[in-house]
């Protein structure tokens, strides 16, 4: 460790412990945070206002709520002097589905004076905050790869099921494994600096100083070192024209440069191809070094799967490109009961060098957390044998969580063979194994990934000026008419309402997920609305299926207030894209439409309130793009309403008097409710035609 090359600074610790899992970690910070006097920070990549801050047991014993904000908000009110800072990045659109909807709302509006919340909006561009720190008193100190968020906790047994691994809608998810190390004395001030230093660089103000003095250890921990020197090594893009900070990238190079035996790695991503040719030549030149690689068996969202999994083959092809893939290992947690198997979500950032340095932090093996995101790592380099024996039992202790063992099987079996790689290959018990990751090989086309792969995993911040040249010279080549334009919109409406569909998307357009979405709307009454109609604004643009939301929105509010909700909200998304349409289409059609094209577009026009119920009814297109071809084709406003309305109404009377029933009636419906929904969408037909002959009927006289 080389402060001022590989660590920022160097600090002295009474006591340090690694927490594994989020119900070891959730409980102690629980802890810490309950004894705290004068303040708390925490910084976190996400912060969800529901995360449960419970231990193994899934309860918490003090008296005070389970979910984090109840949590805070009770514990400020019983210590007037206390003050909370949350600090969260403003996240990117591309995560907006897998965070909690309007932070700002859950996080400060609802919460005390002394809960101070701030976004993180002045990452350079393509940058995150991506510190995951919360200190109380500055005396302790948690950091590590774990965020206070929703769909991380699990206990070290990753139970295929276990009943209490539910998130805060109450659906299941998959095992999840995180690392997070608790440190005191001065590393606990230093990250203490950092935080006020990384609150400052966000634009919320000045936070108060320093004021060590309590000590909130918290009581369910048992240090596994003492008296040990810890190093802070940070990524910091440039702000506003400061310096970038690389010590992470630098640690890791100077770490592998010092393997002699053994690296041990846990990390969600490792998509740097000079890493891996780091690790390759270190093994070429010491014939005895293994390398055991943990990560996930696939990339959880579509986004990560498309441009990390290319990243991940590099590196593994790196490896094999050297001639030492017999002595590397690249391998997932498989956890299976009887005929059933899942993996376990590694989402941990964890790197042991032999038995000499352990290293817990934020920082993944990507390009990212190399130069464009903030990250923090503690690291210890043990120089006396009693640190030694700790890193070795941490690291065994990791290892044999993955393969169904206790640390002592894989410290008696690391000293019969001598090799960590057949520990990977060989010991599985209680249904828990290391598996091989397949990846395949790269895309004939994964060039053209490569785009996107800068964007999503970038070295650096992007240069805005840049991409906004490249894009408009994009933009002149693709598109020279309206015509163009028109065409492109309705061909990405028709591609996202596909996705929506058949793509991982899906999972996100399930009734379930945005009924709790929508579950978390009816906590802010007085907001109810304007969410819900901002919620349906917002997935018209994005031929979000209209349907989901308005069985989400019924079974969330119940048939009064649903379908009001409902009514307004589907009608508000209904009107903007159908001025798109005719912001776009207004001339266009009449230059691409001739002959008899023309005439069927003038009968469309006559036939507008019959046509418009019609498409409702019978959905022969999605919703948005049914919207931007009624505007394009300058169907009369009263007409186009007039005909949502009426073909929306059987639905949404249906959907709000079922109520949470809906649910069950669009994913399981049996034949008698297909039979009455036919005969109740024949009886609209009818009623639409009427009233169609009688607006004709009133055109004509007028």
């Amino acid at each position: 460790m080389k402060p001022g090359r590989n660590v920022w600074r160097i600090e002295r610790v009474q006591r340090a412990a690694v927490l594994i899992d989020a119900a070891a970690t959730f409980r102690a910070v629980r802890e810490a945070m309950a004894q705290a006097q004068h303040s708390i920070f925490i910084l976190g990549w996400d912060i969800h206002s529901r995360t449960r801050l419970v231990g193994e047991s899934g309860t918490a014993d003090d008296g005070l709520p389970d979910t984090l904000v109840e949590f805070l908000s009770a514990l400020v009110a019983r210590k007037p002097d206390l003050v909370v800072h949350l600090l969260l990045w403003d996240f990117s659109v591309l995560y907006a589905l897998e965070r909690e909807f309007l932070p700002d709302m859950s996080l400060n509006w609802s919460t005390p004076d002394q809960v101070r919340f701030c976004l993180d909006k002045r990452a350079p561009l393509g940058c995150s905050h991506h510190q995951k720190i919360v200190i109380v008193d500055d005396a302790v100190a948690f950091s590590g790869g774990l965020d206070l968020t929703v769909r991380r906790w699990d206990t070290p047994e990753h139970r295929l099921q276990n009943p209490l691994r539910v998130d805060h809608a109450g659906e299941p998810y998959r095992p999840f494994h995180d690392v997070q190390a608790v440190v005191d004395g001065d590393a606990a001030r230093a990250l203490s600096e950092l935080a006020r230093e990384r609150w400052r660089q966000a634009a919320c103000a000045e936070a108060p100083a320093l004021r060590p003095g309590s000590d909130p250890w918290p009581q369910s921990v048992v240090p596994d070192f003492h008296d040990v020197d810890i190093g802070i090594a940070r990524t910091l893009p440039c702000y506003e024209g400061s310096k970038d900070i690389r010590e992470v990238e630098k640690l890791f190079h100077d770490s592998i440069d010092a393997a002699e035996n053994a690296i041990y790695i846990e990390n969600q991503f490792l998509t740097v191809r000079l890493i891996a040719e780091r690790i390759a030549r270190r093994m070429k030149r010491k014939r005895k070094l293994e390398t055991v690689a943990v990560a996930p068996s696939t990339h959880s969202s579509w986004i990560e799967s498309q441009t990390m999994r290319n990243g991940r083959i590099r590196f593994r092809n790196a490896i094999r490109d050297a001639g030492v893939a017999d002595r590397f290992r690249l391998v997932y947690p498989e956890v299976a009961e009887g005929d059933d198997k899942t993996d376990t979500m590694i989402h941990s950032k964890v790197m042991v060098i032999d038995d000499r340095l352990l290293r817990v932090g934020s920082a993944n093996l990507n390009h990212r957390s190399m130069g464009a995101d903030t990250e923090c790592d503690l690291v210890i380099e043990a120089r006396r044998e009693k640190d030694r024996a700790a890193i070795r039992r941490i690291r065994d202790k990791l290892l044999g969580e993955h393969c169904g063992s206790s640390a002592q099987d894989v410290a008696e079996l690391l000293e019969d063979s001598g090799s960590l790689v057949a520990i990977a290959d060989t010991l599985c018990n209680n249904g828990h194994c290391l598996r091989a990751i397949d990846d395949g090989e790269l895309a004939p086309d994964a060039a053209q990934e490569d785009i996107v792969e800068e964007l999503a995993d970038p070295y650096r911040p992007l240069n805005g000026q840049t991409l906004l040249h490249k894009a408009r010279a994009r933009i002149a080549v693709m598109v020279d008419t309206r015509v163009a334009v028109l065409a492109g919109v309705a061909c990405l409406a028709g591609l996202l309402a596909c996705a929506w569909a058949w793509t991982p998307l899906s999972e996100f357009a399930r009734i379930e997920t945005v009924r709790g979405i929508a579950a978390g709307f009816s906590d802010h009454p007085w907001a109810a609305p304007a969410l819900v109609l901002g919620a349906f604004v917002v997935g018209g643009l994005i031929a979000f299926p209209v349907t989901i939301m308005i069985a989400a929105t019924a079974a969330a509010f119940g048939p009064v207030y649903g379908l009001a909700y409902a009514a307004l909200g589907a009608m508000a998304s209904a009107l903007l894209t159908y001025g798109l349409g005719i912001w776009l289409g207004r001339d266009s059609l009449r230059h691409v439409m001739r002959g008899r094209s023309a005439r069927m577009l003038d009968r469309i026009r006559r036939q507008g309130v019959l046509a418009v119920a019609a498409t409702r009814l019978i959905p022969v297109a999605p919703f948005t793009m049914v919207n931007l071809a009624a505007g394009a084709a300058e169907i009369r406003l009263f007409d186009f309403a007039v005909g949502t309305l009426l073909g929306l109404a059987p639905g949404l009377i249906l959907l709000s008097a079922l109520g949470s029933q809906a649910v069950r009636l669009l994913t399981q419906p049996s034949a008698p409710e297909i039979a009455a929904l036919a005969g109740i969408v024949a009886l609209w037909l009818a009623a639409s035609f009427g009233l169609q002959r009688l607006v004709t009927k009133f055109v004509r006289a007028a």
